[in-house]
């Protein structure tokens, strides 16, 4: 997902029953300034694929696709294949992998608000050219500075939310990173619907108007503190106390504030972080940071959102009836976000991504079914299949929400494979201090098989301590007082 530095390692021994603290007012507020961050992705996957169905915004970039659009008996497949259509979407997805891996050495060095900062940044200002495009070179350069700014922050704010949580509702507050994305989805959704009105101009104010969560998300960061988990990274150990006791509610944090410091000396004590994380001890680490949110995109969830207007127009729907399809799938998004809110620290991670897997599974299996026997070439869905597909469409939509949108982090048929892979790798993290991790995948029955026998508390301490150049009988683990 994202992340400002790899997950930290050398905490050798559980605190997490020591931490004190209550859920402030404080920490919710900065967690829902900051999960903002998530509506600027959320308002670019909703907005373009409804700008993309929009005739004027075609006539003016890609007349070859409104061509091939306005002749109804044109194969239903090939109505949108344009490379030019193809670049304009593809664009801010490379750029945005491109930015993360940029945004990383920043987001550690010089802490998470920063990078928040600088999404906010990039993304006003591809909202601007792209809001003013006069051609398709202009657009596609306003694109790139949107993936820039998805980079950074998708980056920063889902760590940004970890860290500042406590760690008993530490899911629940990430996941309003999800909530922000899949409201600025149905926002999206929203305007589209309205701006198609407004000819031969509404396809600018669509785009344009991704300047306001870009704004939110740029004044946020500025207005943000920064979380202690980073402060204490970079060498200010009291003032990420002083922000550890504000956002806890308590002067009586020494137990979680020892392990932030335990995590970020041996972190910092590392000299080469990317040839670290290939090491034995840290592979279910790596495994699971790759795997899960390229199975997250692997869901096909993408082109269900992006492509919803288009995706229900190929089927035969009016232009109004394909915008309708595509808010009411955008609010089925939103609403199932709050499902995965309640209970994600309650029922845990993996119940949640396994259940949603199994009903996303079934949903691709009944829409394959029915596109591949009702729907040719050239022939529309009648209107009660149409009503189905819909219907089928948000219960997979709806079971992304509560479990692989904000678990996971556009091509189906992998789902059946994810779901295997949680369900026989993934352990439970709920309640876990990210601080502590390491020491949950010592207790897995697969994982405790790979990492190397001499990984255990107190070799882990030894190892510390050695590479911090301090005595093996130095007392590193007790509570700051």
């Amino acid at each position: 997902m994202a992340g400002g530095s790899f997950a930290p390692v050398g905490v050798a021994k559980e605190r997490a029953q020591q931490y004190q603290g209550k859920v402030t007012s404080f920490v919710v507020v900065t967690c829902i300034i900051a999960a903002i961050g998530g509506s600027i992705f959320g308002y670019d996957i909703g907005i373009s694929g409804g700008v993309t169905s929009m005739d004027p915004f075609l006539q003016k970039f890609f007349p070859a696709v409104y061509h091939k659009k306005r002749h109804i008996h044109e194969n239903n497949y090939c109505k949108y294949n344009n490379q030019g259509l193809a670049a304009f979407t593809s664009s801010l997805y490379l750029a945005g992998l491109v930015a993360s891996l940029g945004a990383s050495p920043v987001t550690r060095k010089y802490g998470r608000r920063i990078s928040i900062i600088y999404g906010g940044l990039s993304f006003l200002v591809g909202a601007t050219l792209n809001a003013s495009a006069e051609n398709l070179a202009m657009l596609i350069l306003g694109r790139i500075m949107l993936g820039v700014g998805i980079g950074f922050g998708n980056q920063a704010v889902p760590l940004y939310l970890s860290e500042m949580a406590p760690v008993h509702i530490r899911g629940g507050l990430n996941m309003m990173f999800q909530l922000a994305t899949t409201l600025g989805i149905f926002t999206a959704n929203m305007v589209n619907y309205g701006t198609e009105k407004i000819k031969p101009w509404g396809w600018r104010l669509s785009l344009g108007l991704a300047a306001v969560p870009a704004l939110l998300m740029t004044v946020g960061g500025i207005l943000l503190p920064e979380t202690p988990n980073s402060l204490i990274e970079r060498g200010f150990k009291d003032k990420g106390r002083q922000v550890l006791e504000k956002i806890r509610g308590t002067h009586n944090v020494n137990a979680e504030l020892q392990d932030m410091i335990d995590a970020s000396e041996f972190a910092n004590a590392i000299k080469h972080p990317f040839r670290n994380i290939l090491e034995t001890r840290n592979r279910p680490q790596l495994v699971m940071a790759i795997f899960m949110p390229t199975f997250q995109i692997l869901t096909g969830i993408n082109s269900i959102l992006f492509y919803a207007p288009v995706l229900f127009q190929s089927m035969g729907f009016g232009g109004d009836a394909s915008l309708y399809s595509s808010v009411l799938t955008g609010a089925v998004l939103v609403l199932s976000t709050f499902i995965s809110i309640a209970t994600v620290d309650r029922w845990g991670r993996r119940i949640l991504l396994i259940s949603g897997g199994i009903q996303m599974i079934l949903c691709q299996v009944i829409v394959a079914i029915i596109l591949g026997l009702k729907f040719d070439s050239s022939a529309e869905l009648s209107k009660g299949i149409s009503i189905l597909v819909v219907v089928v469409i948000c219960l997979f939509v709806m079971a992304f929400g509560w479990s692989w949108g904000g678990l996971g982090w556009t091509v189906p048929r992998w789902i059946i494979i994810m779901t295997i892979y949680v369900y026989v790798f993934l352990p439970e993290t709920k309640g876990v201090p990210i601080e502590e991790m390491t020491l949950m995948w010592r207790k897995h029955w697969f994982w405790k098989r790979i990492l190397p026998k001499e990984y255990d508390e107190n070799s882990s301490r030894q190892t510390k301590l050695m590479e911090l150049g301090q005595p093996e009988d130095a007392n590193v683990s007790e509570p700051v007082s």
